[in-house]
């Protein structure tokens, strides 16, 4: 972990507590308190909170995700924390409160494969999450703590997903994935997301 003091960026010492594994992706908490790093050994997510330039590692969630941790996201508020991993059910979601993770209900549809990375939509209603296996990207609407799986865009693209990312305003959503054109972008009206044509 770097702090920046203007265009410079110095380490800090080491958490007391490092992860087992190596690290496939990390998320900091809207606010910069929480720190949540996904890697590949269990307990497969460590989650910090900074106090001045130490992190402390929280005592980890009472359930865990079930395989190797690929990515986390935080939803704008804070109070979810996404994390995309290996083995069934893929996606394991923790709704904070204080210092504690309790993982939620699995959504009633899961992605179908493994999951390599997830993205809140920037006022928390939606979560992506690209993975492996056909539609390689799977939406979700949130209400409360529930998170239904929305129909699959009508046009998809083709293989793994590797990561997803939301405009600011939430109207579009970006995946990367394997093989051309690497770059899909899907345009959101209401709850649907159409595949936008490619450019030339």
């Amino acid at each position: 972990i770097y702090k920046r003091s203007g265009d410079t960026f110095a380490k800090l010492s080491n958490p007391s507590s490092l992860p087992t594994g190596y690290v496939n992706g990390c998320a900091f908490s809207p606010d910069g308190t929480y720190l949540a790093v996904a890697y590949y050994n269990s307990p497969y997510i460590t989650i910090y909170k900074r106090s001045g330039d130490t992190f402390t590692k929280l005592s980890n969630p009472s359930s865990l995700p079930t395989g190797t941790g690929s990515g986390c996201a935080f939803s704008p508020d804070g109070t979810y924390l996404a994390v995309a991993h290996e083995s069934s059910p893929y996606i394991t979601i923790y709704k904070r409160s204080g210092d504690t993770f309790t993982k939620l209900s699995d959504p009633s549809t899961l992605p179908t494969y493994t999951a390599y990375g997830c993205a809140f939509s920037p006022d928390g209603t939606y979560l992506a999450v690209a993975h492996e296996s056909s539609p390689y990207i799977t939406i979700y609407k949130r209400s409360g703590d529930t998170f239904t799986k929305l129909s699959d865009p009508s046009s998809l693209h083709a293989y793994t997903a590797n990561g997803c990312a939301f405009l600011p305003d939430g109207k579009y959503l970006a995946v990367a994935h394997d093989s051309s054109p690497y770059i899909t972008i899907y345009k959101r009206s209401g709850d649907t997301f159409f595949k936008l044509i490619n450019q030339s």
